[in-house]
């Protein structure tokens, strides 16, 4: 998928998208945009394409061929394995729980 929300540029930008939104909605997306060095219609248009990405990467419909789908199925179908750098890494606290 390309990355949309990284290639806007306002010159190719023909569409044009309406929303209204609350003051106290307004007033976060101007900051936040600000802080990032966008204007507000480059922030949200750029956080709604990343969100869609995000949103569309769940719907992806994968493609094989026999050959590779049976190596993906005989892969499912192997017992698990003890992989000890594994469970050493979800030992550990998450960053932001630190």
């Amino acid at each position: 998928m390309d990355n949309l929300a990284k290639n806007i540029n306002k010159t190719s930008c023909t569409a044009r998208l309406g929303f209204r939104a609350t003051l106290q909605q307004e007033a976060l997306l101007r900051k936040a945009a600000k802080i990032t060095g966008r204007n507000i219609t480059q922030f949200v248009l750029t956080s709604a394409c990343e969100a869609a990405e995000n949103a569309l990467c769940d719907q992806k419909i994968f493609f094989a061929d026999d050959e590779s789908f049976q190596a993906f199925e005989e892969i499912l179908e192997r017992p698990a394995q003890i992989k000890p750098n594994l469970r050493k890494l979800m030992k550990n606290r998450a960053p932001w729980e630190k």
